[in-house]
C-alpha cells in the first residue's frame, strides 16, 4: 500500500494523513471549491477538487472519488467518519474497482446500518437488549398494544437513524400517535426511510461504547470503553476513557459482548459497539458504528495504540499481533468536541470568520485540529473545529488539565463549546461521576453559564485594573 486517498476533510483527514505519513504512505486529499485552501489540502502530497461546496456535490460523490483514485493510482481509500464512511454502496464500489476500502466489508455495513438488522444479527449470542420489538411498524394501534406490554415510558426510534433524528420519548399513551407520526416524518426526511421500532425507555442511562478491531485472520480485540454520556440533542460533546463507574468485571463482560457483536457480522477493521447502562449497571446493546469514531483519541491515549495504523495494517491483510491480555488501561483521557456553536443560544451553529485562533500546547494536551486563523466557518459542513484531548495519570488530573487547556484555547470571531466544556469539567455531578445522558437537561442552563462567564470577566477586569495601578505607581517613582 503506497498511496491512500482520504475521502474526508478537516481534522479527521489530517489525523489519517499523519499516520499514513508516519508509515511512509503517500496521501491524496479531495476537496470542494470552498475548501480549496483548507489545512488538509495543504497537508496531503496530492490534492484534487471534486466539486462544489455542498457535500452532495463533492464529498458524497462516490463515483467521482473513485475516478480520482484510479487516475492517481491510489491503492486504498480511508473514509474517516461521516460522509461516505458508513455507505455500503461506496464500500462496494471500492471493492468492484479493486481499491481497498479501509473499513469493514459492505455486507457488515449493511447489517449494522439498520438497527433492526443489527439486533437480529446479534440475537444468537444472547447479548442483552432493551425490551421492545424487532420489527418496523407504522400502525399506531399496534404501537399502543406493544407499549402497554413493555410499559411506558417508551422510545420510538428510526431503524436507519442516527444523531438523535427520528427519535421520540413517549411518556403516556395519549402522546403516542402524534410522536410516532413525527418520528416517521423526521426519519423519512433524514434517511429516506420512515421505518421505526419501539423499545422500553431507559430513564437514567449512561452511554458506554467499546472500541473493537478485527482482522481477516479471525482475531477480534476490544480496547476498553469510552464514556459518552455528556450530550446535547442526543449527540456527544464530552467523552472520556475509561468510564469511572465500570468495574473490571463489568468491563470484561461488556468487552466480550462487543467482540461477539463484531463476530456476528464478520467484521473487519475498527468499529464501535454502543451500549446503554442503566442505574443498576445492567447493559443493553444499542448499535454498532462501522467506522472510526470521532472520540477515538481517548482510547489511543489510555491503550497506547494508533488505531488508524491498525486500520491500515488490517486493510493490508496483516494479522493483529497484539493479544487481548497484552492490553492494559494506563491513565485517563478526556475529549471535548470544539464546535462552532453558541452554548448560550441552545447550541445553535455560529457561522463567521476566525479572527483569532490559537491552540493550547503542553504535556498531556492533544488537539486534533482542522482549522487555522483567518478561515471562514462554512455553512455547508459539520460545525466541529477540532477535538481538544487531555491525558493524565488520574481522572482528576485529566479534568484539571482540560480546564487549563480550555483557558489557553483562544478563539475570536465565532462562539464555541469551549465555555460549555469548562462548565462540565467544573460541575460537581461530572467530577463526582454521578451523571447520565440527561446532564444538560438536569444541570445546564444558559443563565448559569452566562453568570459564570460574567464573573470571570469581572475578575479579569479587576486584575487588569490592579496591574494598571501598579504600573502607574512605578511610572511615578522619582528617578534617582
Amino acid at each position: 500500500m503506497k498511496k491512500i486517498l482520504v475521502a474526508n476533510r478537516g481534522e479527521i483527514a489530517i489525523r489519517v494523513m499523519k499516520t499514513a505519513q508516519k508509515m511512509g504512505i503517500k496521501t491524496v486529499a479531495v476537496f470542494s471549491t470552498v475548501d480549496r485552501n483548507a489545512p488538509h489540502v495543504k497537508f496531503a502530497d496530492e490534492a484534487v477538487c471534486i466539486g462544489e461546496a455542498p457535500s452532495s456535490k463533492s464529498y458524497l460523490k462516490g463515483d467521482k472519488i473513485i475516478e480520482v483514485a484510479k487516475n492517481l493510482n491510489v491503492d486504498a481509500i480511508h473514509p474517516g467518519y461521516g460522509f461516505l464512511s458508513e455507505n455500503a454502496a461506496f464500500a462496494e464500489l471500492c471493492e468492484t474497482n479493486k481499491i481497498v476500502f479501509i473499513g469493514p466489508k459492505s455486507r457488515a455495513i449493511k447489517i449494522m446500518g439498520s438497527k433492526l438488522a443489527a439486533k437480529d444479527a446479534v440475537k444468537i449470542y444472547n447479548i442483552p437488549m432493551v425490551p421492545g420489538i424487532d420489527e418496523a411498524i407504522t400502525d399506531v394501534e399496534k404501537a399502543k398494544q406493544i407499549a402497554k406490554e413493555i410499559g411506558f415510558p417508551i422510545l420510538i426510534k428510526a431503524s436507519a437513524g442516527g444523531g438523535g433524528k427520528g427519535m421520540r420519548v413517549v411518556e403516556k399513551e395519549s402522546e403516542l400517535e402524534s410522536q410516532m407520526n413525527r418520528a416517521i416524518s423526521e426519519a423519512t426526511s433524514a434517511f429516506g426511510d420512515g421505518s421505526v421500532f419501539i423499545e422500553k425507555y431507559v430513564s437514567s442511562p449512561r452511554h458506554i461504547e467499546i472500541q473493537v478491531m478485527a482482522d481477516s485472520h479471525g482475531n477480534v480485540l476490544h480496547f476498553f470503553e469510552r464514556e459518552c454520556s455528556i450530550q446535547r440533542r442526543h449527540q456527544k460533546v464530552v467523552e472520556e476513557a475509561p468510564s469511572c463507574i465500570l468495574t473490571p468485571k463489568l468491563r470484561a463482560k461488556m468487552g466480550e459482548a462487543a467482540i461477539k457483536v463484531a463476530k456476528a457480522c464478520d467484521y473487519l477493521g475498527a468499529g464501535t459497539v454502543e451500549f446503554l447502562l442503566d442505574e443498576t449497571h445492567n447493559f443493553y446493546f444499542l448499535e454498532m458504528n462501522t467506522r472510526l469514531q470521532v472520540e477515538h483519541p481517548v482510547t489511543e491515549l489510555i491503550s497506547g495504540v494508533d488505531l488508524v495504523e491498525l486500520q491500515i495494517k488490517v486493510a493490508r491483510g496483516e494479522a493483529l499481533v497484539i493479544k487481548q491480555e497484552d492490553l492494559k488501561i494506563n491513565g485517563h483521557a478526556l475529549e471535548l468536541r470544539v464546535y462552532a456553536e453558541d452554548p448560550l443560544n441552545d447550541f445553535l451553529p455560529s457561522v463567521g470568520y476566525l479572527d483569532t485562533y490559537k491552540l493550547p500546547k503542553g504535556e498531556g494536551i492533544r488537539v486534533d485540529n482542522g482549522f487555522e486563523e483567518g478561515m471562514d466557518i462554512s455553512i455547508y459542513y459539520d460545525s466541529m473545529l477540532s477535538k481538544l484531548i487531555t491525558y493524565g495519570n488520574t481522572r482528576e488530573e485529566a479534568i484539571q488539565l482540560m480546564i487549563k487547556a480550555i483557558g489557553n484555547y483562544i478563539v475570536k470571531g465565532v462562539e464555541t463549546t469551549l465555555p460549555f466544556g469548562k462548565y462540565v469539567c467544573e460541575h460537581e455531578a461530572f467530577r463526582s461521576g454521578n451523571f447520565d445522558t440527561h446532564f444538560v437537561k438536569n444541570f445546564y442552563s444558559t443563565q448559569s453559564l452566562k453568570a459564570e462567564t460574567e464573573n470571570e470577566a469581572k475578575i479579569a477586569a479587576l486584575i487588569a485594573i490592579k496591574q494598571y495601578i501598579q504600573d502607574q505607581k512605578l511610572l511615578r517613582l522619582p528617578i534617582k
